[in-house]
């Protein structure tokens, strides 16, 4: 996968949240895409809901969260096979200014946080007609 210079992945092992600090929580896969416009950022989730799926931009930092629904029933239960890995989901990235951040939208659907991240106007190809 060929990486983009305006979403950086910050690796650390801090938590977001005070309540997330004694769970266990994994890095979600994600897919990025680029367009002309702006970046798609695609986090598969599985499990989680919509209420329980968090972003958060701030100082040039996104981070994605979210817990699984039953996490909590999911570690109590004895495997037989487990073949799966589970957890609460995290991951953190860091923009560039090329991000225009007042214009980022969010969606959850069946376990994928989709996330557009529109590109600055002046970062936009353009051309210039000739007089």
């Amino acid at each position: 996968m060929e990486k983009t210079k305006d979403l950086v992945e910050v690796k650390e092992n801090k938590a977001w949240e005070e309540s997330f600090n004694n769970e266990a929580w994994i890095a979600p896969l994600v897919d990025i895409l680029e367009t002309e416009d702006h970046f798609v950022l695609m986090a598969y989730m599985p499990g989680v809901s919509k209420d329980n799926a968090k972003v958060k931009m701030e100082d040039n930092y996104l981070t994605l969260m979210g817990r699984l629904d039953r996490y909590d029933e999911l570690k109590e239960m004895k495997y037989i096979v487990k073949e799966t890995e589970f957890g609460n989901y995290y991951r953190k990235f860091n923009l560039t200014d090329s991000i225009d951040d007042s214009k980022i939208e969010a969606e959850m659907k069946n376990g994928v946080l989709t996330v557009v991240l529109p590109k600055h106007e002046r970062i936009k190809p353009k051309t210039i007609e000739i007089k």
